[in-house]
This record gives C-alpha cells, sequence and structure tokens, in this order.
C-alpha cells in the first residue's frame, strides 16, 4: 500500500508539472484578434470549456483555470503556434523506434510476408519448390530465425508502435491543437493499413507529410501528400503510366532502349518476376484515374466542384509517371534499383527524372501529349512540373476553397455550419491563399462558432471519447494498446478505415443503440480501474474527498469531468442509473449483443507490458477474441451503499468507479 500511495503522490506531482509547463510558452506578440463569446451570453470559464472541448482532445483538470489565466486569444495562438515543450510525451515515445526510421529503414525492418519469402529463397535458407509442401511450423520457424539474424520484425510491431504513438500523442502532448489538425487531415488525406502496399509508409506519411503541415498552406498538403509513397500506392498513381508517352524528346528513345538493355542483362530469376509482374500491370492498367478522381472529389474541389470525367482523365495523364523511389531489392522496384544503381542518379537527372526524397519521376512512363484540365491547357513535352502547376491550381481553385473551409468547419463547429461562417472562412481561404491557420482564427473569431447552437453541439468519435476520458481523469496511459481495443470495440478501427473519404465526421455516423451501450461499457471499466495498463485516481480529482453518497458523487464528479456546463438535467438522467442493481449486468448483456468483434491480433498482442498489479481488475476475453466482459458484478449503488468499503488496487473506491463510470458513458459526454 506505501508503494501505491507513493506512485500516486509521484504521478500527482508529475501531472502537475505538465499541467504548468503546457502554459509555459506565451506567444511573442498579443494577438490581433478577438473572441466575441461575451456577445454569445457566455461567461469567460464557459468559454475557455468550449475552447478546449473543440480545440484539444479533452480538458483535463486545472485546465480551464489556465486558459482563463492566460487569456482565451493568447492561449489559442499559443496552440496555432504549437511551440511547447512535450518532454514528457518524447519520453514516452522514445522506446518507439520505428517512429525515428525513414521509409526504407521501416521497409527494411518491418518486411512484409512476401518479402521474406523472396529474401529466404534468394539466400538459400528455403526451397521455393517445397514452400508449399514441407513442414509449415518448421517453414514458420525458419523464417523467423532468418529475419532475427537480419534485425528484421513482424509489421505487426510497426503497427502497434504506431497505433500507440496516436493514443498517446492525443492524450498527452502539450500541443493539442496539432494533434487534433494531425488526426483531421489525416483523415481528409486518407490512407489505410488494410491496402498491404502502402502500410509500411504510413508513419512518415503521418510525421512527415501530415503533422508539420497542419496549420500552413493547403497547397503544401495537397502536394506533400501527392508524392507520399503512402498515397502513391494507397491510390494507385505509383502504377499510372501514359499509354502514348512520346520518347523522343531530350534523347529519351535511345536512353529508353539503353535503360531496358541492361535491365534485361542483370535480371536474376526473382528481378525478372518482379518485372514480369510490373509490366502486365501496365499492360492491363495503363492510365490509373483512381488518385486524379480522388484529389478532386475528395482532397480539392469536393464532389460538386465542378470537374467533368474527362478533367479527370486528363489530370490522371498529367500525373503520370508519378511513382515511388525503389527501396529494397525485394519489395516494389526493385529491378528499377538495380538500373538506377547502374546508371546512376546523375544520369537519370539529365533525362528529366526527377527525385524528391522517396518520390521519383519517371518521364519514360509520362504521357506528354498536350492536356486540357478546368480549361487550362497543359502544353505538350510537359515533365514533373505540368504535375506541380495542377496540384497548386486545384489547391487554390474557388471551389476547392469552399469545399475545405465547409470541411474545417463541420469538424469545429457543428455538423451543419451556418452559411454566414463558410462565406467568411471561404473569403479567408482565399485573400490568404489557402493559409489554414489564417482560416482558424477566422473561424474562433466568428460569432458563430459562439453561438449557443454550436456549444456542445458535435459528437466525439469513439477516438476522441476515449483520450477525452482518460485525459478528464488524468489518467496514467502505460498500455495504450489496450484503448485502442476499446476505440475498436466502439466502432472505429484507426488506421483501417479502408475508403479514401476517411471516417465521416457527423454524429449519426457514431451514435446507435448499440454504441451508446458500448459507450457506457467503456465508461464503467475505464472509471472502475478494470482496463489493463490505464490507472486513474478518482479521489485525487476531487482533493481526496470522499463523497457521501452516490447521489453526491453523481453531483460532484459531473462537474469535474465536465466543467462548466449546465449539468441538472443530466444529474436528474442518471440519478436513477444509481439505484439499479442489475444497471452493469443489463449494461453488458446488451453491449456484448450488439458489439463488433474483436480482431484477436489486437488482444493477443505478445508485446503489451504484463502488469501484476492490475491481473485481478483484468477484462476478460473467451477464445475466441469476440467479447469483452468486465468483472463488474451487481452492485448496489444506492445512497446507503457503503462509500467506504471495497478498495480498488489504486484506492478507488469501486462504487465511485461505477458512478463516473455512469458519467463517462452519459449522452451528455459524448458532446464536444
Amino acid at each position: 500500500m506505501k508503494n501505491i500511495t507513493r506512485f500516486f503522490s509521484i504521478v500527482a506531482v508529475l501531472a502537475i508539472g505538465t499541467v504548468l509547463s503546457s502554459f509555459f510558452y506565451v506567444p511573442a506578440s498579443k494577438p490581433q484578434y478577438s473572441f466575441p463569446y461575451k456577445k454569445a451570453g457566455l461567461t469567460e470559464r464557459q468559454a475557455a470549456a468550449h475552447l478546449l472541448s473543440r480545440f484539444t482532445f479533452g480538458a483535463r483538470p486545472g485546465d480551464v483555470d489556465a486558459v482563463v489565466n492566460m487569456g482565451l486569444e493568447k492561449w489559442f495562438q499559443q496552440q496555432l503556434d504549437a511551440g511547447l515543450p512535450d518532454d514528457s510525451l518524447n519520453q514516452l515515445l522514445s522506446g518507439y523506434e520505428a517512429l525515428k526510421m525513414t521509409n526504407a529503414q521501416i521497409v527494411q525492418t518491418f518486411p512484409k510476408p512476401g518479402q521474406i519469402i523472396r529474401m529466404a529463397v534468394k539466400e538459400g535458407v528455403i526451397d521455393k519448390d517445397s514452400v508449399n509442401k514441407g513442414d509449415k511450423q518448421e517453414y514458420r520457424e525458419q523464417l523467423k530465425a532468418l529475419m532475427q539474424s537480419n534485425g528484421q520484425k513482424p509489421q505487426q510491431e510497426l503497427f502497434r508502435q504506431l497505433i500507440n504513438q496516436k493514443i498517446l500523442r492525443a492524450a498527452v502532448s502539450n500541443n493539442q491543437l496539432q494533434e487534433v489538425l494531425t488526426d483531421f487531415w489525416f483523415n481528409h488525406f486518407n490512407v489505410s493499413i488494410t491496402k498491404n502496399d502502402c502500410a509500411e509508409f504510413i508513419p512518415s506519411y503521418e510525421r512527415d507529410v501530415i503533422r508539420p503541415n497542419v496549420t500552413g498552406r493547403f497547397e503544401n498538403l495537397v502536394l506533400a501528400t501527392a508524392k507520399s509513397p503512402a498515397m502513391l500506392m494507397f491510390l494507385d498513381n505509383f502504377s499510372s503510366a501514359g499509354v502514348n508517352a512520346s520518347v523522343d524528346m531530350q534523347g529519351n528513345a535511345q536512353f529508353r532502349k539503353r535503360f531496358q538493355q541492361q535491365m534485361q542483362a542483370q535480371m536474376n530469376d526473382t528481378t525478372r518476376r518482379v518485372l514480369n509482374k510490373l509490366q502486365q500491370a501496365k499492360k492491363n492498367q495503363g492510365l490509373n484515374e483512381n488518385y486524379a478522381r480522388e484529389v478532386m472529389e475528395l482532397h480539392t474541389l469536393g464532389v460538386d466542384g465542378g470537374y467533368t470525367q474527362q478533367d479527370v482523365t486528363h489530370a490522371a495523364r498529367v500525373l503520370t509517371g508519378w511513382t515511388v523511389y525503389p527501396m529494397n531489392d525485394y519489395g516494389y522496384g526493385g529491378a528499377m534499383k538495380k538500373i538506377i544503381e547502374k546508371v546512376g542518379e546523375d544520369e537519370l537527372t539529365k533525362r528529366g527524372f526527377v527525385r524528391e526524397g522517396d518520390f521519383l519521376f519517371a518521364p519514360v512512363r509520362h504521357d506528354d501529349k498536350e492536356k486540357v484540365v478546368l480549361g487550362k491547357t497543359f502544353a505538350a513535352n510537359g515533365g514533373y512540373e505540368e504535375g506541380v502547376e495542377l496540384l497548386k491550381m486545384l489547391a487554390h481553385h474557388p471551389s476547392t476553397a469552399k469545399f475545405i473551409s465547409k470541411k474545417i468547419a463541420v469538424r469545429f463547429v457543428g455538423d451543419n455550419p451556418p452559411q454566414s461562417l463558410l462565406d467568411k472562412m471561404t473569403k479567408t481561404f482565399t485573400d490568404k491563399n489557402g493559409d489554414i491557420k489564417e482560416v482558424l482564427i477566422t473561424l474562433a473569431a466568428s460569432p458563430e462558432f459562439w453561438s449557443k447552437t454550436s456549444v456542445r453541439e458535435k459528437t466525439k468519435s469513439p477516438f476522441e471519447l476515449a483520450i477525452s476520458a482518460t485525459r478528464t481523469l488524468n489518467a496514467k496511459i502505460i498500455q495504450p494498446f489496450q484503448l485502442y481495443t476499446w476505440i475498436t470495440r466502439m466502432g472505429q478501427k484507426i488506421y483501417y478505415y479502408q475508403a479514401p473519404t476517411g471516417f465521416p465526421d457527423r454524429g449519426q455516423y457514431w451514435i446507435n443503440t448499440g454504441a451508446l451501450l458500448n459507450r457506457m461499457n467503456f465508461g464503467l471499466a475505464l472509471a472502475s480501474q478494470r482496463i489493463p495498463g490505464i490507472r486513474v485516481d478518482l479521489n485525487s480529482l476531487n482533493n481526496n474527498h470522499e463523497p457521501e453518497s452516490a447521489e453526491s458523487a453523481l453531483k460532484i464528479y459531473s462537474k469535474l469531468v465536465m466543467p462548466e456546463r449546465d449539468l441538472e438535467e443530466t444529474v436528474k438522467r442518471l440519478t436513477p442509473l444509481l439505484t439499479d442493481p442489475d444497471l452493469v449486468k443489463k449494461i453488458d448483456e446488451a453491449a456484448g449483443k450488439s458489439a463488433p468483434s474483436i480482431d484477436k491480433n489486437v488482444m493477443n498482442d505478445a508485446t503489451l507490458v504484463k502488469d501484476d498489479a492490475m491481473n485481478d481488475n483484468m477484462m476478460n476475453v473467451d477464445e475466441n477474441g469476440k467479447k469483452l466482459k468486465e468483472k463488474l458484478g451487481k452492485k448496489n449503488l444506492g445512497k446507503n451503499a457503503g462509500f467506504a468499503s471495497m478498495q480498488t488496487a489504486a484506492g478507488n473506491n469501486s462504487m465511485l468507479g461505477q458512478v463516473v463510470g455512469i458519467i463517462i458513458g452519459s449522452p451528455e459526454f459524448q458532446r464536444r
């Protein structure tokens, strides 16, 4: 018990330090804008709570006070600048080596299964003819031994690190708006782990392409995502080739012939098979319009942006030759990698090839005939530069200004933002050259953002719910992957959404009977310390003052969890739940019937940290991994339930945990 007390004392000190450090940086100059919250009838504290609900993943204890003390505009500018120290977060992420790796290093360290097999065959570890005939267990052990000898790891470990870092950044980072915007723009320019070819490039995509550009100029996001291997693979532009491409310009006819001769001369069997597949893909596909269509419909202009099918086709022709620079001998581009090494990059540059990091423009695959997109003519004999010109044109198009402004407003204001606000944001987008920071300032400084129809209008996604709950309870996250399990169960498997649209950002998508039951179950599990590796100290939130009854706890903790809200109706609606002895059982049974299945890999992740102190409070999973059952039991939550009994390992009263769990699962907490 002494060790536990000491542990939470340390946690309390660290929490105080984190709150203070998050307000250490102050903008160099006073913001030139002001927030009209008083005209909307909000107090300064209510306005601070509203800011925190929209531009962070949830207020922590003390955040409202800190924002008020600093000044709302200064706090917002601080978040826009994203310059706060994040030492605590960096320490938590220091053990995730994949987060520091380049794409090439990730490809080498976390190879896809097919690459491992090709590597094993080439190195003579296994016989290609016996792959499907021999002992499967022995076969797997041979591949595992080869990977270990090469310092390689399964891709599942890469995905675990990616998921864990997202949860930790959202929950812990002091630069909250940067993380909220990273989540928003990643969803806007969505790529998915489910597409095997792009999965290994997602860590760099989020780190190097999305996060650094979230408050910059919109055209930078469009260009950076277009050149990213993740996007090139996800929407298939890496394979798009001009079927009528000229090979005469700059002597490319002779070069292309020599290029192909050298390729044939040095191909081994593995390389030849890869090349044959690429050639067959080119024969079958030729021009691929996937990216050209989505960059117009989803990324820039919008579905009603005024483009035609001919515009899509011509835009796809403009972007032919945009592909991925080869990274190893066994994955995509293995054959080309050998040629580049043989010919040399200097020679390729002379012939019009363009390399920028992991992006490669290959003129021998580019359609260099004349094209016309949205009335603009791209003259014949163009190259890489016409693709850049096209994307900039799309990024600055009037339809894009309207489409992007509305999408930002939907995220930060409401599912149906007023047209008056959209008009102002669109004008700023146009006048300020697509400056995202300026568009956000226009939004936050508008009366529409502060109106009563906007406050608490948005519904939290499962990810937002889980992160906001841990932040408001000041939870200690030791095993972030456990939160991912619950987020998935509630209907949002982050990084796995297959459609290029990204997750819908409307409340009706997230809320139904089954979803609400799962959310209530999550609240009960979290507050009752039944999610392993997630620790909460509920008593400390109330200065270690224990409520006299469940009803008293409901009133006190509702205010702590949802600061500056009118909670009279919420408390009234939740009070009957306190006297239902079968509440937990009913919720558990109902949620079990409607809950989505859980990926067995999620629950069987061998890399999760063991925590013996929590064993008695863990969730149980049946052998099929399909149903979670919280060991909550039947507890009478009535007024005389006896709050002094049944302490958990962390010192939390079990009755208090269930009261707070009901609050977290309530409809009011689902709103932000």
